[in-house]
């Protein structure tokens, strides 16, 4: 198999810092980069060079440890499934609560190569702060394992808790042996050029007992100044009716081009996705199937929507990080979860790039302040640490008639602004109001507009 010229680069470095008598090589690569192919390109070298027995994969979920098995069983052309004879296996990181000190002995009798995919996963440097996965590598693997390689296409922890095996810089900063950014993998080709689109509303009322009725100009305001609770817009109808819309309006253009184009919904529980299933179905005629954490067998399911024509796949908790289906190119982000971390491994999805004529990637999701923060800096691979937990410093607000009033200093990322909604007339004429926990009720009754962030000026 010919390799990317990054993932050849960086084998090349992995080989060289293993034979200058270093055993732990960390990887940042951005998700849908190729970050499997190049692993499992390093563990051939070392068998070919008789330097390893065996290899050990470790990942987060079941899907992804299929999709690994997968690659290294092509790439190494052995059977790569933990039984008598295989080259090696691949486990998630939950088994690593119960593999038996018989597992472990065999870091001991041979040479092995050790393989973290995501190892973000797993925290903490000692074991007074290592959480359960990290205190079984610090135990059973740190001092045994012959090589290992850790991969990150996110490589930073919410909590601050230390990457286990990571080592850092005085800053804090997580200090990569190699990085692959998004911007990179852009310009080469390895990756598509997303597109983010931030749908808003100009009018927005919010009415308490508290503070009567407010009127907010965006959602950002409506987040930051009243009661009014994200979760309520992602679960509201219309609102979610107004995303599917330019989603599917999207998809249908695409698929003009790519027939087998495809569309990823993020959605908060398993009766939000539903719903939506229903309303792809009902009120736009598109064919979708539903994949949850709940289902008993999720990675059959994702395997035939990434083999068949199916437009839509509605996703909670199974489409994130290392989950390889190429012909998606749209997503619509519905989910409740707001950490960089997971918005950042949600639009990976839509970025592999495939053999299909047209390679745009779309991800719609709403203008809330952190959503529109990450927007802005994600061409950043690595953001300072003291920079995630600033919730406005980087919120760029928008005046009534589409002229940021407070542009972003020495940013190089281009927002196009693109009023081509439609006046939410239904809302207007007959508008039904949501109770929320908070007490306040509100009304989207202004016109959706939409930012349009394009990361990477031509």
């Amino acid at each position: 198999m010919k390799l990317r010229l990054w993932q050849s680069t960086c084998v090349k470095q992995v080989l060289q810092k293993y034979n200058n008598n270093s055993k732990h090589f960390m990887c940042l690569a951005t998700p849908a980069a190729g970050k499997t192919t190049m692993a499992a390109e390093v563990a051939l070298q070392l068998v070919t060079q008789d330097k390893i027995d065996f290899i050990i994969c470790f990942c987060p979920t079941k899907e992804v440890e299929q999709g690994i098995r997968r690659t290294f069983e092509r790439h190494l052309n052995r059977s790569f499934n933990g039984s008598i004879g295989a080259l090696g296996g691949v486990y998630t990181y939950q088994s690593l609560l119960t593999l038996t000190p018989e597992f472990w002995q065999i870091l001991h009798d041979y040479r092995v190569l050790v393989i973290f995919d995501e190892l973000h996963h797993c925290a903490g440097d000692r074991l007074a702060n290592a959480n359960a996965w990290g205190a079984q590598i610090l135990i059973n693997i740190c001092d045994y394992a012959t090589y290992t390689l850790g991969l990150s296409g996110t490589p930073w922890r919410s909590d601050r808790l230390p990457i286990t095996l990571g080592r850092y810089l005085d800053s804090k900063q997580i200090d990569c042996d190699f990085t692959y950014g998004l911007k990179e993998a852009v310009a080469d080709g390895v990756c598509r050029h997303p597109k983010i689109v931030l749908i808003d509303n100009d009018k927005i009322t919010v009415t308490s007992k508290k503070e009567g009725a407010q009127t907010f100009g965006s959602l950002t305001d409506a987040f930051s100044d009243s009661n009014l609770a994200y979760k309520s817009i992602i679960l509201e109808k219309e609102a979610m009716k107004h995303i599917l819309s330019q989603g599917v309006s999207k998809l249908f253009k695409l698929r003009r081009q790519n027939p087998d184009a495809g569309g990823l919904v993020v959605a908060s529980s398993i009766e939000h996705a539903l719903e939506l299933v229903q309303m792809l179905q009902n009120e736009f005629g598109q064919s979708s199937v539903m994949v949850s954490y709940q289902d008993s067998m999720p990675s059959e399911i994702i395997d035939r929507y990434r083999k068949q024509n199916t437009e839509w796949i509605v996703s909670v908790g199974m489409v994130s990080e290392g989950t390889d289906i190429p012909r998606l190119q749209v997503c619509c982000y519905l989910s409740h979860v707001r950490t960089e971390m997971y918005y950042r491994q949600v639009l990976g999805r839509i970025l592999r790039i495939n053999s299909s004529v047209n390679q745009e990637a779309w991800f719609f999701t709403f203008a809330e302040g952190n959503l529109v923060k990450y927007a802005n800096r994600i061409q950043r691979d690595l953001p300072d640490t003291t920079v995630i937990y600033e919730l406005e410093s980087e919120v760029a607000r928008y005046s009534h008639s589409g002229r940021k009033e407070h542009p972003q200093p020495n940013s190089s990322v281009e927002l196009l602004l693109s009023f081509g909604g439609r006046t939410n007339a239904k809302l207007q004429n007959d508008v039904e109001s949501i109770q929320l926990h908070t007490s306040p009720n509100y009304q989207l009754i202004g016109q959706y507009r939409q930012k349009v962030i394009s990361l990477f000026r031509a």
